[in-house]
Formats: structure tokens, C-alpha cells, sequence
């Protein structure tokens, strides 16, 4: 089961735990976010037909493809994590990343190969989306077990600090490389640096990994009636638990890739900024909602995770629709970015609290399988499905019904919320 380790009762300890834990996170979302921070350069790669708009479509079906072979990886890795251990499913996600994210970067495009290119592209978003199904839940898991009972929103708000942090990074390299290449450049080879980057920063994170120590409350744990990983006790034992999480994830997976993966596409397809400008806006906005995670996970220390959650979704749900309104008609940057962040503020008070949530509702023999599996079933119709019906709904010439449908998921994970127990209270996480 890896190695133990006494509960981390300072402020140090607790730190370095949460690093151990958060690293090979950023790494695996920086491989992640990559494919959709490059997608406006490789995307005419692989798919060479059609106008701007078309060939993001087809980038973004398989940005989708690769979101619906997270479940997978969530039901195998959730269940090895609870049986084996969380370090040992941590290790196992970052090298299968590591594994896609390499075959993306050596692929040739469509002219070289025909159909076989988007084939292998396909396959190799796969492969990520195994790997990123296993590590939401066993990181957001361990994450909170380390953290302690006090300061658990805070700590354990550092596992979407990570996740946007990577993608932050994965714009940080992108826009060094459009002002350290040309344009010809960028979309003939520079697209492919990133992942390349990522593929070797994937086995620097698998070294770091493989010196963790393990979750006290995993190696701590007493014996239940409830077997580990057992994926029928997930459904059938905690079923309000469960649906909470698909309720919440709904929601919030698709605000989150709204004003994320999708608003820099949104802000050059719609807007009408330049591509590079939009990367820049995004990068901005990116900044200012990840320094918002601790700040907000702190305020659920004190007042509950409920009041931040209904923040994020009864707001959200009454002003998305002005919002998106308002940004497709801001052409200057510093108007787009304030409204932006604007809602980016709402979702922060889901995205803070997200893990620790989550993990709170589930014993540990089932944890890391509970907060994973409907996570990624949640994830997987909702948030990777955002960019294509968004775009969807531009190439329809109806791109406002994109504002009423996020407007909608919002409003049902906001009824999750009223019906969920305020977990800073009745947490299930009993190892201090």
C-alpha cells in the first residue's frame, strides 16, 4: 500500500504534502489544457476542410471523444486507489498521460498521412482521458485526507489551484512561443512544442510522485462492511451522495470550460480579437480566478461549502445569459477581461470547494471511486461536450441558445445544492 506516514499536524507538513499531491496535477492538466490551448494552430493540421469554424468543430469533437473515455479511466484508477492506494494510482495516471500526450506531438498532419492523422490523434485523446479520469478523484481525494479537519476547504482548494494553474501554463507556452515564432511557423511545428514539453514534464512528475508518502486516512482507515472500491456500494449504498456529485459537477464542469477552454475560441470567433490577443485575455482571466481558490476555500472554512456553492450556481444561472451577451460585444481587452472574470469569480466558489465536497460525502474504503466515477460520467455529457455544442449552436446562427442551455445546468446543480448536507459539518473524512 506504499508507505505510511503520521498525519500532518503543521502548517509545513501539511504544505508539503499538498505539494507532493499537486505537482504531477499540474502536469497532467498542463497535457491536458494543451490540446485546447494549441487547437487554433493544429486544427486546420488535421482537419484541413472547411472554414475557421468548421475545423474547430471537428478539433472540438474529439476534445469530447476524449472527456467520455474519462469515466473509464475513473471507474479503474478510483477503484485501484482505494484497493492499492492513493500514491500508487497517482503514479500509474501521470505516466498513461505522458504516454497520449507524446503520441499528439508526434503525429503528422493530414498531408502526410490522410485520415490515419485525426485517427491517431483521436486514439491519443483517449488514452489522456484515461489518464485524467483517474487523477480528478484520487488527487481531489488525497488532497482532502491530507489537508486536516480546520483548514480542509483552503488546502484541499489547491487541487483546482493546479488544474487551472496547468492550463494557465499551457497558455504561458503558447504565448511565448506566437511571440518567439511566426505565424507560418507556429501552425507548420511550434504547436507541436507544448506537448512535447508536457510528455517530459509528465516523467519529471512521476519521479516526484513515486516519493510520496502515502494518505493517512488510507493507511489509517478501520475495516467497514463497505468493500474497498466496490463500485455497486458507490451507486447503490450513497446513491444521494452520488447524484449530489452529478448534480454539482453538471454545473460546474460547464461554466468552468465556458470561461476557460472555450472563452478564448469564444473571444476570437465571436468577439472578433485576434488569436493572439485572445490567448492573452484568457491568460489574464486565468490568473485572477486561480488566486480566487484559496481565498474562497477559506471562506468555506468558516461559513460552510453550501453558502459558496450556491453563490457559484444561483448567480451563475441569473447572469450568464447577459454576460455571454456582454462579452461577445466587448471588442476592447480590459472590458473583456472585467466581465470575465466577473463570472469567473461565481465559479470560483464551485471550483474551491469542488474536492474537498466531494470527498467529503464518501467513507474512505470508497473515496477516491466515489468522487471520481460520477464526476467524470458528469464531466464527461457536460463540460467536454461545451465547446462543440457551443460552436453548434454559432454554426446554426443561433449562438444565444448556448446562453439559455449553460443557464439551465446551472439552475439544476443549483437544486443539488439545496438538497445536499452542508459537508463541513457532517464530513466523512475522519482522520484528522
Amino acid at each position: 500500500m506504499g508507505e505510511t506516514m503520521a498525519t500532518p499536524t503543521t502548517t509545513m507538513a501539511r504544505l508539503s504534502a499538498i505539494l507532493a499531491g499537486s505537482i504531477g496535477n499540474l502536469v497532467e492538466w498542463f497535457d491536458w489544457y494543451t490540446y485546447s490551448a494549441a487547437a487554433l494552430y493544429f486544427a486546420p493540421v488535421f482537419f484541413p476542410k472547411g472554414d475557421q469554424t468548421a475545423q474547430l468543430l471537428q478539433a472540438a469533437a474529439v476534445f469530447a471523444v476524449g472527456f467520455f473515455a474519462r469515466p473509464v479511466g475513473a471507474w479503474l484508477l478510483g477503484r485501484y486507489a482505494d484497493r492499492v492506494g492513493r500514491k500508487a494510482a497517482l503514479k500509474v495516471s501521470v505516466i498513461v498521460m505522458c504516454v497520449g500526450t507524446l503520441a499528439i506531438a508526434a503525429t503528422p498532419g493530414a498531408e502526410q498521412i490522410g485520415i490515419a492523422a485525426p485517427i491517431i490523434l483521436l486514439i491519443a485523446r483517449v488514452v489522456q482521458g484515461l489518464a485524467l479520469g483517474g487523477e480528478y478523484g484520487t488527487s481531489a481525494t488525497y488532497m482532502s485526507e491530507v489537508a486536516g479537519r480546520a483548514y480542509r476547504g483552503f488546502w484541499s482548494s489547491f487541487n483546482y489551484v493546479t488544474l487551472i494553474g496547468g492550463q494557465l501554463v499551457a497558455l504561458a507556452v503558447l504565448i511565448a512561443l506566437q511571440h518567439a515564432l511566426s505565424a507560418e511557423a507556429m501552425e507548420s511545428w511550434g504547436w507541436r512544442v507544448p506537448f512535447v514539453i508536457g510528455a517530459v514534464l509528465a516523467v519529471v512528475a512521476y519521479v516526484i510522485r513515486s516519493r510520496m508518502v502515502e494518505s493517512p486516512s488510507f493507511t489509517q482507515a478501520a475495516s467497514t462492511d463497505v468493500p474497498r472500491g466496490s463500485t455497486r456500494a458507490v451507486f447503490l449504498a450513497y446513491p444521494r451522495e452520488t447524484l449530489t456529485i452529478l448534480g454539482l459537477t453538471a454545473g460546474g464542469s460547464l461554466a468552468f470550460y465556458i470561461y476557460t477552454t472555450y472563452m478564448q475560441k469564444f473571444l476570437s470567433n465571436t468577439s472578433g480579437f485576434s488569436r493572439d490577443v485572445a490567448t492573452e485575455i484568457s491568460a489574464i482571466s486565468l490568473c485572477i480566478f486561480c488566486a480566487l481558490q484559496p481565498f474562497l476555500g477559506w471562506v468555506s472554512d468558516k461559513v460552510g461549502r453550501k453558502p459558496v456553492l450556491f453563490m457559484a450556481f444561483g448567480g451563475g444561472a441569473l447572469i450568464t445569459w447577459p454576460l455571454m451577451h456582454a462579452i461577445a460585444e466587448a471588442h476592447v481587452v480590459s472590458a473583456a477581461v472585467m466581465l470575465i472574470c466577473a463570472g469567473m469569480f461565481l465559479q470560483a466558489g464551485y471550483t474551491s470547494v469542488s474536492a474537498v465536497v466531494k470527498a467529503e460525502l464518501f467513507p474512505t474504503a470508497i473515496r477516491s471511486l466515489g468522487v471520481a466515477f460520477p464526476y467524470a460520467i458528469a464531466n464527461a455529457i457536460f463540460g467536454g461536450t461545451a465547446e462543440y455544442v457551443a460552436l453548434w449552436f454559432k454554426a446554426e446562427g443561433m449562438e444565444s441558445g448556448f446562453y439559455i442551455y449553460a443557464s439551465a445546468v446551472l439552475a439544476v446543480a443549483f437544486v443539488a445544492v439545496v438538497m445536499m448536507p452542508e459537508t463541513r459539518r457532517e464530513s466523512r473524512i475522519l482522520e484528522d
